[in-house]
């Protein structure tokens, strides 16, 4: 059985590879970084358009937010 990547996946998989290298090491949130979110959630949103997250994910997700708050 062969293993299929679809062309979304690995282009969410770059975006959010970048997004992470150019977070990496920033204490104040810059127009970088506050871009870079907003981007990785436009992501998210896409993928969640063709592959709807589970209960898990989605509260995951809210847990991951809310502690990204927290920081500010």
């Amino acid at each position: 059985m062969r293993f299929k990547i679809s062309t979304a996946t690995v282009c969410v998989g770059i975006v959010l590879s970048c997004g992470a290298l150019l977070t990496i090491g920033c204490e104040h949130k810059g127009p970088a970084q506050k871009a870079g979110e907003k981007l990785d959630r436009a992501v998210d949103d896409v993928k969640d358009a063709i592959d709807p997250p589970g209960p898990a994910e989605k509260a995951g997700r809210a847990i991951d937010r809310a502690v990204d708050d927290v920081k500010k």
